[in-house]
């Protein structure tokens, strides 16, 4: 298993560099730098002088190769560069936002999985049904409405019309964090019901759950013990996936409501072609993804040992 998880980690590293070169690039093609747009921002007129002695200054004349050579060596180094808006390191910046965007990660998660569960093994277990149908039509809704329109709604009514909740987060607070928790839950909590929905009926079907009815096994006892247990492997790899995406900021969200979380810091720099703090973001989401699938592995070999033993044993 150390042996798989250390294989794993270093194939790691030529990604993390693939990807940073590739959104290095593409950052200068998209064209436009930090210092241009801070003049162009401030409406005043200066020199073609001035905009050259501020792009000297944060190694923005210099060739393409060399500026991500440079940055490459700080990364490598632990040091992930200065914001060219704020002037603060980007590191420091980011352990500053962190903590907002795992609160939102993790209030979503939870509330998704308290809603998916039970709505989903119901609707399986009464297919066809009224409810089956009022669940599933419901979910269709919410996995078909994209998240921006689905935070106006909400912003109208809690919000606006019945003044319930704050319209901006005034910081990280309770408050403030239900209405973007609520957004992300309705589009996965309708995701979630399907699939679970699916699991459960594909497993209730199968020999073993038909075997222990015969035998006189309560219906309770086997979807704990049986159907519950086999369709965990497809709940991981949705939350595994979820976990990862909403580590990385929900951007749309967090910009909307003004939580002031990893996402929106992105935003707020891709606007101002903040560099440092954009790289910074893209080498986050591949570490993110990376460690996430990672762990999943880890759980799936823990869950079933047979998944993963070859692998292992060929390292």
């Amino acid at each position: 298993m150390v042996k798989y998880i250390v294989k794993r980690l270093l194939q790691l590293i030529p990604v993390i560099l693939a990807i940073t070169f590739l959104s290095f690039a593409l950052l200068r093609l998209a064209g436009g730098d930090a210092v241009t747009y801070f003049y162009e921002r401030r409406g005043t007129a200066v020199s073609q002088e001035v905009i050259d002695k501020g792009k000297a200054l944060y190694g923005l004349d210099q060739p393409f190769l060399v500026q991500y050579g440079n940055w490459l060596k700080k990364m490598v180094s632990g040091d992930m560069g200065i914001s060219y808006v704020s002037q603060k390191p980007v590191f420091s910046t980011f352990l500053e936002k962190l903590p907002a965007t795992i609160l939102l990660t993790a209030s979503s998660i939870m509330l998704t999985l308290l809603i998916a569960l039970p709505l989903g093994i119901y609707s399986a277990l009464k297919q066809n049904s009224k409810w089956d149908y009022l669940i599933r039509t419901f979910t269709f809704l919410g996995n078909s409405l994209p998240n921006f329109f689905v935070a106006m709604v909400l912003l109208y009514f809690l919000a606006i019309k019945l003044a319930l909740l704050p319209v901006i987060s005034g910081g990280v607070t309770l408050k403030g964090l239900i209405l973007p928790t609520l957004t992300l839950t309705i589009s996965m909590g309708a995701k979630y019901t399907r699939q679970v929905r699916a699991i459960v009926l594909e497993e209730v079907q199968k020999d073993y759950v038909v075997g222990a009815k015969a035998r006189g096994v309560r219906f309770p006892v086997i979807m704990i013990r049986s159907v519950l247990r086999s369709s965990l492997f497809a709940l991981i790899t949705l939350l595994a996936l979820s976990i990862g995406s909403l580590l990385g900021g929900t951007a749309i969200v967090e910009s909307i409501f003004m939580w002031d979380g990893v996402g929106k810091l992105v935003v707020d720099a891709i606007i101002m072609r903040d560099y440092p703090i954009i790289q910074a973001y893209v080498v986050w989401m591949s570490i993110i993804y990376a460690f996430v699938n990672l762990l999943t592995d880890i759980v799936y070999h823990l869950l079933d040992p047979r998944v993963g033993l070859e692998e292992v044993g060929n390292i």
